[in-house]
């Protein structure tokens, strides 16, 4: 099966990177590899990638450091690869902007079905933006949320770079405002069928959105965590 996908996979072992490369090929992606920081910046200079395969143990800079600054110029999604047993990683990973991760060692048949998950999510998004139809926009307590065009507004007019998870959650939570949704229910509402069994990964997006709403002193109390439920959208919400 052809899919066009075209993945970076950033890892220092080369046995890996070999492993995934021809793994792949042989369902329909392309794959090029980066060991280092220097190599995968020279391959986005050159390349546009669906996905990015980022191992967190990296000569130099590590893979959390290279996560954070690549998420904030762009959205294209990031499945972080971790040692196994090391939770804290995979949290600051999340945090840092990361979809998805992985522990080493992992089953090539795993992270193959992540892959396709998390390009699924993300094409599926960005397809959505595209439509031709009139903007679907949210205002709250003088924020701006735009649907169509995916794009958050500041009170004072400035744009709010949020990830693909970042901003499918806060959807949610405008279109639901004031009303207590349970963890289960967030994931189900923003991932579906692909959501992963991992506890903390939605407390990790609303920690995340918390801080860029935090531009005012009432932002910090947007979203409510109720105990034992789950969370709330406080502020009053107006469609247009």
């Amino acid at each position: 099966m052809k899919t066009g996908a075209h993945l970076l996979v950033v890892d220092d072992d080369r046995e890996i990177c070999d492993l995934i490369r021809h793994f792949f090929e042989r369902h329909g992606y392309r794959v090029t590899v980066a060991h280092d920081e220097a190599q995968m910046q020279a391959r986005l200079r050159r390349c546009n990638f669906d996905l990015v395969v980022l191992d967190v143990m990296l000569p130099g800079r590590n893979g959390l450091e290279l996560c954070r600054d690549f998420r904030a110029k762009s959205q294209v999604p990031i499945i972080m690869v971790t040692a196994v047993g090391e939770t804290t990683d995979r949290i600051v990973g999340l945090e840092m902007g990361a979809d998805d991760y992985l522990a080493k060692p992992f089953d090539p048949r795993e992270l193959l079905a992540r892959a396709r998950a998390v390009i699924r999510r993300f094409s599926a998004a960005s397809e959505a933006g595209k439509q031709a139809r009139p903007a679907q926009t949210y205002n709250f307590a003088g924020w701006t949320l735009d649907v169509a065009q995916r794009r958050l507004w500041s009170d004072d007019n400035v744009v709010v770079t949020l990830t693909t998870a970042e901003f499918d959650l806060l959807s949610v939570f405008v279109m639901h405002p004031r009303r207590t949704l349970s963890r289960d229910q967030l994931l189900d509402l923003t991932q579906g069928r692909d959501a992963q069994a991992f506890d903390r990964s939605i407390d990790i997006l609303v920690s995340r959105l918390r801080r860029k709403l935090a531009a005012t002193a009432d932002s910090a109390n947007f979203i409510v965590t109720i105990r034992g439920g789950g969370y709330m959208f406080a502020p009053s919400v107006e469609a247009s």
